[in-house]
């Protein structure tokens, strides 16, 4: 894995992911982001063949989406992302969407995923092949600059009047 983003899944935006304003859907924004989680896992070596292998898994435990520009019928999103972290047991990464081709961020996805062992359903320690390739992408994603709203917690500041 390179120091670049990882342009882990592209896809069309599709009909039943509009809403009544015609945009796409919250929800919608967090099933794309989850198919880019997918293929970014895949790309770690974190795979349908790893899984089957070890027993272990992912499971999400905090996530934050920022809506920040909308996505229309007939657009492609493409989602890039960062591991930002990975420890003993948790992967952090940011997926960044856009509409295919497009500079503005669409959306945002931070999230913080849990190592699993399948068979207990409790999350376990990675074997050393695993953390060390994971340790070495967020080592090679760190040296780019923290993405623009990593971090973020919701809020609302008081108004000024």
């Amino acid at each position: 894995m390179t120091a670049a983003p990882f342009a882990s899944h592209a896809e069309p935006v599709r009909p039943e992911w509009i809403d009544y304003n015609g945009h796409m859907n919250v929800a919608y924004y967090v099933v794309a982001f989850d198919n880019a989680t997918d293929a970014f896992f895949d790309a770690l070596g974190f795979d349908a063949a790893w899984r089957a292998r070890t027993g272990r898994s992912f499971f999400a435990v905090e996530a934050h989406v920022r809506y920040l520009g909308e996505l229309r019928l007939g657009q492609r999103l493409a989602v890039e992302t960062r591991l930002l972290a990975a420890d003993a047991k948790r992967l952090h990464y940011f997926h960044t969407m856009r509409a295919e081709g497009a500079r503005p961020v669409a959306a945002t996805f931070e999230c913080l995923s849990v190592h699993v062992d399948m068979a207990t359903r409790r999350a376990a320690p990675f074997d050393a092949a695993d953390l060390a390739r994971a340790q070495a992408a967020a080592a090679a994603h760190a040296l780019l600059p923290p993405p623009e709203g990593v971090g973020r917690a919701v809020s609302m500041r008081a108004s000024r009047t």
